[in-house]
């Protein structure tokens, strides 16, 4: 049996996503900035995406600019927002300590360039609360960035309430929302965002391809040069293909959004309930409040890797955290966040489902991750050292 639970990481194009794309590789491929027919026709595809898309998440068309995804939509978002502060002597900012990496390192390259950034602290349930944000704002604040769902965790931030409390200190506002998009409701009015980054291949869409939001008035600072494309935001010839399988999956995955959505919790809530039942594990985020296809557990005794090399092998597809950090032998900023030590953030598995998830697969997983635990505790000299009484457990 092969199973994929790794789709906060990347997820399977849908066939909608590539019938909408073949046309622009085939027939349709003229340059969106030539004047001929050919290149037109290009340009009428690339508006009429630009119009679904903010149909979706309720912006206008003008507002939405194309990048090559989340990473870059974050720092263009807030490298704009800090010359703006930047103009107006304004050199503050605030966001949380368990942001995904752009976010991060965008703020520390800013904070060696003079500005003075605050990371909220997180509640061990995951979960900013809006009071926080107020309390740290001051008079020279230039932004707020706080993310809409966490990546490794899936707890749901409140952003319109943030988003509120932004709106009346005359703060910018941006959110990270690439792990919510096609799973969550989103309206940038109705939630008073003022710049928004998504990413296509989280929502069933192609790699490469992402959109930045950015509230109409909000001059956007642009990172490449050389062309006058994306209303002068982005230079590059616009990936015509990729945009149109990107628009095809958002308007898909929103239009039956609420349906997965119920159909995955009630899968992510037998995994939660499953794997619960594994002595000295800890569920790492709010039980409830959290995306619907999302669960992130510790197990003590036990390292992350070896753990996901044994369900490899049993045709499981997981990960221990962010992909992008798949590389570091440090344990999950996001963990550390939440207020685990580094031996119990060592232990973590991450398991998100998809709209194909089954009932089979969610049984043979929790079976499957039981029987890898046991087994690497089995042979763990920190595991005996525990049950001894050696070492006292941290996980009751």
């Amino acid at each position: 049996m092969k199973i994929y639970l790794d789709n906060a990481a990347t997820t399977k194009m849908s066939k909608t996503a590539i019938d909408a794309m073949y046309p622009y590789m085939d027939t349709v491929y003229g340059n969106p900035s030539s004047l001929h027919s050919a290149g037109q026709a290009a340009a009428e595809a690339l508006a009429e995406a630009r119009r679904q898309i903010s149909a979706c998440i309720g912006a206008s068309p003008e507002e939405i600019t194309f990048t090559s995804g989340g990473s870059e939509s974050d720092n263009q978002a807030i490298l704009s927002a800090a010359r703006i502060g930047e103009r107006k002597g304004k050199r503050h900012i605030i966001s949380t300590a368990f942001e995904h990496h752009a976010v991060l390192h965008t703020l520390n390259r800013l904070e060696k360039e003079g500005f003075e950034i605050t990371l909220l602290d997180v509640h061990e349930n995951g979960i900013i609360a809006p009071e926080q944000v107020k309390t740290a704002l001051r008079d020279d604040t230039c932004l707020v960035t706080v993310m809409f769902a966490n990546n490794e965790i899936g707890t749901i931030q409140p952003i319109a309430e943030i988003g509120k409390i932004c709106r009346a200190g005359n703060v910018l506002f941006h959110t990270d929302g690439v792990q919510a998009a096609g799973h969550l409701h989103i309206n940038v009015n109705e939630q008073n965002i003022d710049m928004l980054s998504l990413s296509a291949h989280k929502f069933h869409g192609p790699k490469g391809i992402g959109i930045l939001y950015a509230r109409k008035g909000i001059p956007l600072t642009t990172l490449i040069e050389g062309g006058a494309q994306e209303q002068g935001r982005r230079a590059g010839t616009e990936n015509i293909p990729a945009i149109m399988g990107m628009a095809a999956a958002l308007c898909e995955s929103c239009s039956r959004m609420e349906d997965a959505a119920k159909r995955m919790c009630l899968l992510r809530d037998k995994l939660i309930d499953g794997l619960s039942h594994i002595p000295h594990s800890i569920l790492n985020g709010d039980a409830t409040n959290r995306l619907p296809g999302n669960v992130n557990f510790c197990f003590e005794g036990i390292e992350g890797e070896s753990l996901l090399l044994l369900l490899d092998d049993r045709g499981i597809c997981a990960s221990s955290g962010s992909a992008c950090t798949s590389g570091s032998l440090e344990p999950s900023h996001v963990l550390l966040a939440l207020g685990r030590i580094h031996d119990i953030a060592h232990g973590s598995l991450r398991l998100t489902l998809s709209e194909d998830t089954t009932e089979e697969q969610i049984l043979y997983t929790v079976k499957s991750v039981t029987e890898a635990v046991e087994y690497l505790r089995g042979i763990s000299p920190v595991w005996r050292d525990l049950v001894s009484g050696k070492k006292e457990f941290i996980l009751r």
